[in-house]
């Protein structure tokens, strides 16, 4: 029995309404020109600044430049990535921005700039990612700094202290101790519930391997993630380094959690951007960097704060590493990010060959919020370290014109080498804020003036052992209190006393 047409017409019908398009649309361009990690593309004209595009061989890249005509892309790899890539290639979209995985699956591994594992240790397993770009949090999101990131470091933490979400600048020459301050204050956050994000940018692979050592050695990558884009990356990589990093670290702040990140360094990331800028043909400027190199750290070191309350209370502080010339902080790069931070570690180099580690020069060193946050203990016994460090300083410069003492100078310039010899720490040995506060109160009250220079580290390391022995509850009373009241006081000078007249000098 044949179909009548009408039903022939209904089934046509159901079909047509059950078909559905299968076509998928694509955005692609054309590469016009590549070399040096750059790849200029002609038809993606409406990709987005800083979008991934996936070239024909599976490499991929980022847009960095838009043009009328064309778009500048960087390409990511590490030896050579645009060899494989020639004119005439297609280029997709992928309508991803730049992104890293985060988490605490990164907790304890050293990756690349793109957050992939560089450490052998096997895959990463997060399925957790944020963009390498994001926005600093607003004003209404923040809150002062007020609570202490303590770097175990006498001199920082007396003078110029930093606290959870503040940008504090090391800044010196090379070879000063600036990497060293850095991985003291990560050696010391073990046990203060703080996630450390290294980032090195344009280092040998030698010393990343050794950092990794070092901090796995003091058990201190059990709470780090070490970031590695190293000299042999290209360019493009050491760019994405820094970015990448903070992401992580917004992780666990956003969580309501504490992180570190630390930038070693941004000269060299500085470097990479204008190599990057000048291939994109984008015009130098001053020094030739480009115009826009003040917003390339600015919006990096504005990510780092102090959140609110009702975000949870996380913070993330920077700290970030600058290289300057022959002393010279105002020389372009370092200008920059002074103006960003808030306050800067000075390591001088006549400081550091003079064998004063670590070499801080007390003058050019300054922290502008980080008071604040520093322990009522601490401030009680450095209130006048700073300016009786500063008047030593010149008073040391007016005695090599061969002028004859008065008692008082006298007086303040061996106060003032004592206190510098206080000051002075071995690499790898942070200290407790307790411990620090007991020290320096014995040199600020004058405990150590009758001792020769040599002495007073020795002094100092079997008074702590003295203090266990027989006086156990004054230093966790210190850590307790973080403050000194007059009982205290009173306990500590005693135990001085005592200590004093049993302690013998070796003869030199």
């Amino acid at each position: 029995m044949g179909l009548r047409p009408e039903e022939i017409t209904n089934i046509i019908k159901k079909e047509l309404d059950k078909y559905k398009t299968r076509l998928k649309e694509e955005s692609v361009g054309t590469v016009i020109q590549v070399g040096d990690t750059i790849a200029r593309i002609y038809g993606l004209d409406d990709v987005m600044m800083g979008e991934i595009v996936q070239f024909s061989d599976q490499v991929m890249g980022m847009v960095l430049n838009l043009e009328e005509d064309s778009v500048g892309v960087v390409v990511f790899g590490t030896d050579n990535p645009d060899r494989t890539i020639k004119e005439g290639d297609i280029v997709k979209r992928t309508g991803k921005i730049v992104e890293v995985p985060v988490g605490q699956a990164l907790v304890g591994r050293v990756v690349n700039a793109l957050g992939k594992p560089i450490d052998g240790k096997g895959p990463i397993a997060s399925d957790k990612f944020r963009p390498v770009e994001s926005g600093a949090p607003n004003v209404i999101e923040r809150q002062p700094v007020k609570e202490s990131l303590e770097t175990g470091i006498k001199a920082v933490d007396s003078l110029t202290p930093i606290g959870r979400g503040q940008r504090e600048l090391i800044i010196g020459d090379r070879q000063t101790g600036k990497t060293a301050i850095a991985l003291d204050t990560i050696i010391n956050q073990r046990g203060k519930g703080v996630h450390c994000i290294y980032c090195a940018i344009g280092q040998k692979l030698s010393s990343v391997v050794g950092v990794a050592q070092m901090l796995e050695k003091f058990g201190a990558m059990e709470y780090t993630t070490i970031v590695s884009a190293s000299s042999r990356a290209s360019a493009s990589l050491q760019y994405l380094a820094p970015y990448a990093a903070t992401a992580m670290a917004e992780e666990f702040m956003y969580s309501g959690k504490h992180a570190l990140v630390i930038y070693d360094d941004l000269s060299k990331h500085a470097q990479a951007y204008r190599q990057l800028s000048l291939l994109l043909r984008r015009p130098p400027g001053r020094e030739a960097y480009p115009g826009d190199i003040f917003y390339l750290h600015s919006r990096l070191l504005e990510r780092a704060a102090k959140l609110h309350e009702s975000l949870g209370a996380g913070s993330l502080t920077a700290l970030p590493i600058i290289e300057t010339q022959a002393g010279d902080i105002t020389s372009y790069i370092p200008t920059n990010v002074i103006s960003i931070t808030d306050g800067q570690i000075y390591l001088e180099n006549d400081l550091f060959n003079a064998g004063v580690r670590p070499a801080i020069n007390v003058g050019l060193s300054v922290s502008r919020v980080g008071g604040k946050a520093q322990s009522k203990a601490m401030r009680q016994v450095a209130a006048k370290l700073r300016l009786d460090l500063a008047q030593y300083r010149e008073l040391v410069t007016f005695t090599q014109f061969g002028t004859e003492l008065d008692k008082t100078t006298q007086f303040q310039i061996t106060r003032g080498e004592k206190m510098v010899e206080v000051l002075k720490q071995p690499q790898y040995e942070p200290l407790s804020i307790a411990k620090q506060v007991i020290i320096i109160f014995a040199g600020s009250q004058g405990y150590l003036d009758g001792l020769k220079n040599v002495s007073i580290q020795r002094f100092g390391k079997e008074f702590y052992q003295y203090l266990e022995a027989r006086y156990p509850k004054i230093e966790a009373e210190i850590d307790r209190a973080r403050e000194l009241d007059t009982k205290m006081i009173a306990q500590l000078e005693q135990a001085l006393k005592e200590f004093k007249e049993q302690f013998k000098e070796r003869p030199l």
